[in-house]
């Protein structure tokens, strides 16, 4: 499973990275994006958004990039490793 993480904390990157191969996923990290998003996502099956360490504007672009997708898009308020194990177990369970 692929996943794209947007936000978060820039000194937890690596743990991000860590946990996820943990869960046998492949992850790419933005932390604080520039620019576009376009062709950055690629076709994820996965999109977590740290939404208390992200702008609006970057979210919009986020969710209009993957519009007419079937990716996951999970929300989480808090960008530490409990709320990124516990989005992690949902969907590799399901």
């Amino acid at each position: 499973m692929s996943v794209v993480i947007l936000g978060g904390n820039e000194c937890m990157e690596r743990q991000y990275k860590d946990l996820c191969r943990e869960y046998n996923c492949k992850a790419k990290v933005f932390i604080k994006p520039s620019g576009t998003l376009k062709n950055k996502l690629g076709n994820p099956d996965l999109l977590i958004c740290f939404t208390g360490a992200l702008s609006h504007k970057i979210l919009r672009s986020a969710q209009n990039e993957l519009k007419g997708s079937d990716v996951a898009i999970e929300h989480s308020r808090t960008a530490s490793m409990a709320a990124l194990r516990a989005i992690l177990e949902k969907h590799s369970a399901a």
